[in-house]
């Protein structure tokens, strides 16, 4: 069986769940404290960051986008209809180009503040960069996520899903980035019923599930984070 190493607020591991969840895979779930730079971590990529895939002869595959392509080449045609990443090289455009929105500049702007300061500061010994949150920080992933679910909206006005007509990576992305916020009660969802409906149905997916299971020890999710209505 395949292992994933990941962190249970990692959006980008999160991400990559979303998808095993989709493609039918399982995986064997491996927590990594990323801030602790194990050697064994580090042998799997010298980045040291979540998440890391591991299958058979292929070994380590690093790095969310990695992994997606990946499961893309190797299981992708089987899913028919259900593919993640379209045939058709305009609507690959669009996918990649939301990857990048979600994972890269959600990330920046919006999880990365919120999940550092909220929750690894937290965990992380002081010694590793651990200690009293940065409020201005955190301020600012609360501002930036209005843009985001904004800009969510504005796409479903338009299309069935993020990319298009069908369930892509783009979607994925974008939840998973959402939900960490979600569990931490950072996501304004009044301000935008498109994004709220859209992630409602995203949430009622079964892959979402195992999501809505994770817990931090010491910080229980926001009330309504694994009701399926809100």
């Amino acid at each position: 069986m395949a292992t994933l190493h990941h962190h249970p607020l990692c959006p980008h591991s999160r991400f990559i769940r979303l998808v095993l969840g989709e493609f039918g895979l399982d995986a064997d779930l491996v927590e990594e404290q990323v801030w602790e730079r194990s050697e064994a971590f580090l042998q799997l990529d010298p980045q040291g960051r979540t998440p890391v895939f591991v299958e058979g002869q292929i070994g380590a595959v690093p790095g969310a986008s990695v992994i997606a392509e990946y499961l893309d080449e190797t299981r992708g045609l089987a899913l028919g209809d259900r593919r993640l990443l379209p045939d058709d090289p305009r609507g690959r455009v669009e996918v990649r180009r939301l990857l990048d929105w979600f994972n890269v500049k959600m990330f920046a702007e919006v999880t990365d503040y919120l999940v550092t300061e909220r929750v690894f500061k937290r965990l992380m010994p002081q010694n590793l960069g651990g200690g009293a949150p940065d409020v201005a920080a955190m301020r600012a992933g609360r501002n930036n996520i209005r843009y985001h679910l904004a800009y969510i909206g504005f796409l479903m006005r338009s299309r069935n899903w993020l990319a298009g007509d069908r369930l892509s990576y783009a979607d994925l992305a974008a939840a998973a980035q959402l939900s960490c916020a979600d569990y931490l009660g950072d996501v304004p969802w009044q301000e935008n019923e498109q994004a709220k409906q859209w992630y409602a149905r995203i949430k009622s997916r079964p892959s979402f599930r195992p999501l809505l299971m994770d817990r931090i020890t010491g910080m229980p999710p926001a009330d309504h984070y694994a009701d399926l209505d809100f």
